[in-house]
Protein backbone atom coordinates (compact mmCIF):
# COMPACT_ATOMS: atom_id res chain seq x y z
CA UNK A 1 0.00 0.00 0.00
CA UNK A 2 1.39 3.32 -0.77
CA UNK A 3 1.46 6.31 1.44
CA UNK A 4 -0.79 9.37 1.09
CA UNK A 5 0.97 12.32 0.36
CA UNK A 6 1.73 14.50 2.74
CA UNK A 7 -1.30 17.66 2.48
CA UNK A 8 0.05 21.34 2.41
CA UNK A 9 -0.43 24.22 3.44
CA UNK A 10 -1.70 27.21 1.33
CA UNK A 11 -2.29 30.86 2.66
CA UNK A 12 -5.72 33.11 0.66
CA UNK A 13 -5.63 36.58 1.27
CA UNK A 14 -8.62 38.29 0.24
CA UNK A 15 -7.85 41.74 -0.48
CA UNK A 16 -10.73 42.99 -2.90
CA UNK A 17 -12.49 45.45 0.01
CA UNK A 18 -12.91 48.86 -0.12
CA UNK A 19 -12.57 48.98 3.54
CA UNK A 20 -15.27 52.11 3.95
CA UNK A 21 -15.48 52.53 7.50
CA UNK A 22 -12.22 53.74 7.30
CA UNK A 23 -13.12 57.08 5.99
CA UNK A 24 -10.25 56.51 3.43
CA UNK A 25 -10.26 56.82 -0.39
CA UNK A 26 -7.48 54.62 0.00
CA UNK A 27 -8.88 50.80 0.28
CA UNK A 28 -7.52 50.26 3.87
CA UNK A 29 -5.65 46.93 2.72
CA UNK A 30 -2.77 49.40 1.37
CA UNK A 31 -3.15 52.29 4.18
CA UNK A 32 0.45 52.95 5.27
CA UNK A 33 1.39 51.42 8.77
CA UNK A 34 4.84 52.37 10.01
CA UNK A 35 5.82 53.19 6.65
CA UNK A 36 4.61 49.64 4.82
CA UNK A 37 1.47 49.07 3.55
CA UNK A 38 -0.65 47.12 5.89
CA UNK A 39 -1.13 43.92 3.99
CA UNK A 40 2.70 43.62 3.68
CA UNK A 41 2.75 42.40 7.02
CA UNK A 42 0.61 39.63 6.82
CA UNK A 43 2.20 38.78 3.65
CA UNK A 44 5.67 38.79 5.26
CA UNK A 45 4.86 36.64 8.23
CA UNK A 46 3.18 33.63 5.83
CA UNK A 47 6.01 34.08 3.62
CA UNK A 48 8.52 33.45 5.77
CA UNK A 49 7.28 30.44 7.11
CA UNK A 50 8.86 26.96 5.36
CA UNK A 51 5.53 24.85 6.20
CA UNK A 52 3.67 27.35 3.58
CA UNK A 53 3.48 26.22 0.09
CA UNK A 54 1.76 29.31 -1.47
CA UNK A 55 0.10 32.65 -0.80
CA UNK A 56 -2.37 33.74 -3.00
CA UNK A 57 -4.02 37.20 -2.68
CA UNK A 58 -7.33 38.03 -4.45
CA UNK A 59 -8.06 41.17 -5.59
CA UNK A 60 -10.84 43.34 -7.48
CA UNK A 61 -10.64 43.34 -11.03
CA UNK A 62 -9.91 47.33 -11.11
CA UNK A 63 -7.45 46.97 -8.46
CA UNK A 64 -5.41 50.07 -9.67
CA UNK A 65 -3.10 50.03 -5.99
CA UNK A 66 -1.09 46.73 -5.74
CA UNK A 67 1.54 47.38 -8.67
CA UNK A 68 2.19 50.83 -6.93
CA UNK A 69 2.07 50.27 -3.25
CA UNK A 70 4.03 46.54 -3.35
CA UNK A 71 6.24 47.29 -6.28
CA UNK A 72 9.62 47.00 -3.88
CA UNK A 73 8.16 43.98 -1.75
CA UNK A 74 7.45 41.93 -5.06
CA UNK A 75 11.06 42.24 -5.77
CA UNK A 76 11.61 40.05 -3.44
CA UNK A 77 12.98 36.72 -3.97
CA UNK A 78 11.05 34.24 -1.56
CA UNK A 79 8.11 35.44 -3.87
CA UNK A 80 8.33 32.57 -5.92
CA UNK A 81 5.20 30.94 -3.90
CA UNK A 82 3.58 34.30 -3.98
CA UNK A 83 0.15 34.56 -6.44
CA UNK A 84 -1.61 37.38 -7.08
CA UNK A 85 -4.81 37.09 -9.38
CA UNK A 86 -7.99 39.41 -10.52
CA UNK A 87 -10.81 37.91 -9.51
CA UNK A 88 -12.39 39.44 -6.53
CA UNK A 89 -16.48 38.80 -5.77
CA UNK A 90 -18.65 41.42 -4.43
CA UNK A 91 -18.30 39.70 -1.09
CA UNK A 92 -15.84 38.18 0.76
CA UNK A 93 -17.02 34.73 0.56
CA UNK A 94 -17.92 35.55 -3.18
CA UNK A 95 -14.00 36.38 -3.03
CA UNK A 96 -12.65 33.25 -1.47
CA UNK A 97 -14.63 30.78 -3.45
CA UNK A 98 -13.23 32.65 -6.28
CA UNK A 99 -10.28 32.27 -5.21
CA UNK A 100 -10.64 28.42 -4.65
CA UNK A 101 -11.46 28.11 -8.08
CA UNK A 102 -8.13 30.13 -9.52
CA UNK A 103 -5.68 27.63 -7.51
CA UNK A 104 -7.89 24.61 -8.31
CA UNK A 105 -4.91 23.26 -10.63
CA UNK A 106 -2.20 23.66 -8.49
CA UNK A 107 -3.49 22.11 -5.02
CA UNK A 108 -5.17 19.15 -3.72
CA UNK A 109 -8.66 18.77 -2.52
CA UNK A 110 -7.18 17.64 0.60
CA UNK A 111 -4.66 20.05 1.24
CA UNK A 112 -5.05 22.99 3.50
CA UNK A 113 -5.78 26.54 2.93
CA UNK A 114 -5.83 29.32 5.76
CA UNK A 115 -8.23 32.49 4.95
CA UNK A 116 -6.44 34.99 6.13
CA UNK A 117 -7.42 38.84 6.33
CA UNK A 118 -5.67 41.43 4.65
CA UNK A 119 -6.13 43.78 7.17
CA UNK A 120 -4.28 41.82 10.03
CA UNK A 121 -1.06 42.99 10.61
CA UNK A 122 -0.43 41.24 14.38
CA UNK A 123 -0.08 37.94 13.19
CA UNK A 124 3.19 36.29 14.21
CA UNK A 125 4.94 33.47 13.43
CA UNK A 126 4.84 31.80 16.67
CA UNK A 127 0.59 31.72 16.11
CA UNK A 128 0.83 30.93 12.56
CA UNK A 129 2.61 27.64 13.88
CA UNK A 130 0.06 27.05 16.75
CA UNK A 131 -2.86 27.03 14.42
CA UNK A 132 -1.21 24.52 12.13
CA UNK A 133 -0.03 22.35 14.57
CA UNK A 134 -3.51 22.33 16.03
CA UNK A 135 -5.38 21.60 13.04
CA UNK A 136 -3.07 19.63 10.85
CA UNK A 137 -4.55 16.57 12.01
CA UNK A 138 -8.31 18.01 12.55
CA UNK A 139 -11.52 16.41 10.98
CA UNK A 140 -12.84 19.51 10.69
CA UNK A 141 -10.65 22.38 10.43
CA UNK A 142 -11.03 25.71 13.02
CA UNK A 143 -10.15 29.22 13.30
CA UNK A 144 -7.89 31.60 15.54
CA UNK A 145 -10.31 33.26 18.16
CA UNK A 146 -10.22 34.81 21.57
CA UNK A 147 -13.17 34.17 24.22
CA UNK A 148 -14.96 37.17 24.96
CA UNK A 149 -13.74 38.88 27.71
CA UNK A 150 -16.26 42.19 27.88
CA UNK A 151 -19.98 42.54 29.16
CA UNK A 152 -22.61 42.06 26.13
CA UNK A 153 -25.36 44.52 25.55
CA UNK A 154 -28.10 44.17 23.07
CA UNK A 155 -29.41 47.74 22.06
CA UNK A 156 -33.16 48.18 20.51
CA UNK A 157 -34.00 50.31 17.42
CA UNK A 158 -33.83 53.60 19.94
CA UNK A 159 -29.97 52.39 20.30
CA UNK A 160 -30.90 51.40 23.97
CA UNK A 161 -30.33 48.50 26.37
CA UNK A 162 -32.43 45.91 25.65
CA UNK A 163 -31.00 43.13 27.25
CA UNK A 164 -27.45 42.56 28.78
CA UNK A 165 -26.33 38.79 26.83
CA UNK A 166 -24.34 36.32 29.03
CA UNK A 167 -20.98 35.80 27.55
CA UNK A 168 -20.04 32.52 28.48
CA UNK A 169 -18.63 29.95 25.47
CA UNK A 170 -19.03 33.46 23.47
CA UNK A 171 -15.68 33.62 21.11
CA UNK A 172 -14.53 36.08 18.88
CA UNK A 173 -13.64 34.79 15.67
CA UNK A 174 -9.96 36.25 14.14
CA UNK A 175 -8.03 34.65 11.12
CA UNK A 176 -6.36 32.53 9.97
CA UNK A 177 -9.56 30.18 9.24
CA UNK A 178 -8.13 26.84 8.33
CA UNK A 179 -10.08 23.86 6.74
CA UNK A 180 -9.64 21.58 3.90
CA UNK A 181 -9.35 22.78 0.37
CA UNK A 182 -12.35 20.90 -0.88
CA UNK A 183 -14.68 21.19 2.27
CA UNK A 184 -14.58 24.89 2.61
CA UNK A 185 -14.97 24.94 -1.40
CA UNK A 186 -18.38 23.09 -0.92
CA UNK A 187 -19.22 25.28 1.82
CA UNK A 188 -18.97 28.31 -0.24
CA UNK A 189 -20.91 27.14 -2.94
CA UNK A 190 -23.30 26.10 -0.67
CA UNK A 191 -24.08 29.09 1.22
CA UNK A 192 -24.33 31.30 -1.36
CA UNK A 193 -21.97 34.42 -0.65
CA UNK A 194 -24.11 35.27 2.25
CA UNK A 195 -21.45 34.04 5.39
CA UNK A 196 -19.23 36.37 7.03
CA UNK A 197 -16.63 34.22 7.61
CA UNK A 198 -15.44 30.93 6.14
CA UNK A 199 -16.44 28.74 9.84
CA UNK A 200 -20.09 29.83 9.48
CA UNK A 201 -19.84 28.48 5.91
CA UNK A 202 -18.62 25.51 6.93
CA UNK A 203 -20.64 25.42 10.34
CA UNK A 204 -23.81 25.41 7.86
CA UNK A 205 -22.75 22.15 6.79
CA UNK A 206 -23.14 20.71 10.24
CA UNK A 207 -19.86 20.70 10.97
CA UNK A 208 -17.73 21.94 14.51
CA UNK A 209 -14.63 24.15 13.36
CA UNK A 210 -12.47 24.07 16.39
CA UNK A 211 -11.23 27.15 18.03
CA UNK A 212 -7.60 27.83 18.71
CA UNK A 213 -6.73 30.88 21.06
CA UNK A 214 -5.53 33.53 19.18
CA UNK A 215 -3.44 36.74 20.69
CA UNK A 216 -5.28 40.66 21.07
CA UNK A 217 -2.78 41.53 18.73
CA UNK A 218 -4.30 40.01 15.98
CA UNK A 219 -6.85 42.33 15.42
CA UNK A 220 -8.54 43.47 12.95
CA UNK A 221 -8.37 46.73 11.30
CA UNK A 222 -11.70 48.31 11.14
CA UNK A 223 -12.01 51.86 11.96
CA UNK A 224 -9.07 55.01 11.60
CA UNK A 225 -8.49 54.12 15.51
CA UNK A 226 -7.63 50.92 15.20
CA UNK A 227 -4.66 51.71 13.01
CA UNK A 228 -3.30 53.61 16.00
CA UNK A 229 -3.57 50.88 18.23
CA UNK A 230 -1.52 48.49 15.51
CA UNK A 231 0.75 50.98 14.86
CA UNK A 232 1.14 51.06 18.78
CA UNK A 233 1.45 47.40 19.21
CA UNK A 234 3.78 46.88 16.39
CA UNK A 235 6.32 49.70 17.07
CA UNK A 236 6.78 48.22 20.58
CA UNK A 237 7.88 45.10 19.59
CA UNK A 238 7.88 44.88 15.59
CA UNK A 239 7.58 41.11 15.81
CA UNK A 240 6.42 40.75 12.51
CA UNK A 241 9.15 42.34 10.82
CA UNK A 242 11.61 40.71 12.92
CA UNK A 243 10.52 37.00 12.46
CA UNK A 244 9.86 37.60 8.94
CA UNK A 245 12.98 39.26 8.06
Amino acid sequence: MTDQPTAQFHVLIPAAGAGSRMRNETPKQYLPLLGRPLIEYALRVCLASPRISSVTVILSKDDNYWDNHLAGFTLDARLNRLNVVRCGGTTRSETVLNGLLSMEAAIGAEDWVLVHDAARPGLTTGLLDKLLDALQDDAVGGLLAIPLADTLKRADPGERVASTEPREGLWQAQTPQMFRVGLLKRALMKAGGKPTDEAQAVEALGHKPKLVAGELRNLKITYPEDLLLAEAILAYDNTPLKEAT
